[in-house]
């Protein structure tokens, strides 16, 4: 069972990963490519302007990070992610998520739904942001995260606001600012989105957050019973380690999964230490080596 959730979870977020980077592509270069919108002001190379696109860049750098763990975890049987790289996500995840949000309740009123979800609208509105957030909440959930990791996801927003704020309010379009493209300045009073963007991305950060640990306990829970006996311990160490001795291309350097064997042994009552754990997966691994 630990095998066959292994490989799922690794196809998933290697499948779920390519979707996001390819949809930040897409949409990216077709917003280059659009010398003149006259919906949107925004196109060719002052697309980076807009935090729908910088957004995207960020979930589709951490996405990309994830394509090589989920490709050595379905090799090596051994799903991980590291927690730096869950802490980037839950920022890029949230940043897509505000962009989607911003994009179905405020400017879709304006613009009209059709208009803010298609063309590259369609990759950078709903399909990226969309595949990111799923991705997160279900699929790729290796750690669990605290509320203090929340404040990370405040930074992207935090940064972009301060600047948005400079160029279109403190500058101004009429002397070489931005204009005001979201209408935070002009369709509502300034002070409202400042005084909301942050708490409102904190409570986005907070509800992804909850979601991605109760699915990492969820999967903790159905992939191994409760208890199991000293023996069921050392049958699954030695069969792992003749699985990746077989697999192993020569040459390979040999790694100990240490979160796999004591996770392990979190669902044992045995005696053995860590260490003896780590000891038996070495001599197996090394006696049914092939090289």
């Amino acid at each position: 069972m630990l095998e066959q959730q292994n490989r799922k979870l690794c196809i998933f977020s290697l499948i779920s990963a390519i979707v996001v980077v390819l949809c930040t592509c897409i949409g990216v270069v077709m917003n280059l490519t659009t010398l003149y919108d006259e919906n949107f002001d925004h196109m060719g190379i002052r697309t980076f302007c807009m935090f729908t696109v910088n957004s995207n860049i960020l979930v589709a750098m951490g996405m990309s990070l994830v394509i090589p763990y989920t490709i050595d975890g379905l090799q090596k049987r051994f799903y991980h992610i590291p927690k730096w790289l869950m802490i980037f996500l839950l920022a890029g995840t949230v940043a897509v998520t505000l962009t989607f949000l911003v994009s179905l309740f405020i400017l879709s009123p304006v613009k009209g739904f059709r208009l803010i979800f298609t063309g590259s609208r369609f990759y950078l509105h709903a399909l990226g942001p969309i595949t990111a957030i799923v991705a997160f909440s279900f699929f790729i959930s290796d750690h669990t995260l605290s509320w203090k990791d929340s404040n990370y996801a405040l930074i992207p927003v935090f940064l972009y606001a301060c600047v948005y704020y400079v160029l279109v309010v403190v500058i101004g379009e009429e002397r070489g600012g931005w204009n005001d493209f979201y209408g935070f300045a002009t369709r509502i009073p300034v002070w409202i989105p400042m005084v909301l963007i942050l708490p409102l991305t904190f409570g986005i950060a907070t509800l992804l957050r909850l979601q991605h640990n109760w699915m990492f306990r969820h999967l903790r829970e159905v992939s191994v019973p409760d208890e199991y006996s000293e023996e069921y311990l050392r049958d699954t160490v030695k069969w792992l380690a003749e699985k990746n001795a077989q697999s192993d291309q020569p040459g390979t350097d040999l790694v100990i999964p240490r979160r796999l064997i004591r996770y392990l042994m979190d669902t044992t009552e045995g005696d053995m230490s860590f260490r003896e754990v780590c000891i038996l997966y070495l001599d197996t691994y090394l006696e049914h080596n092939k090289i």
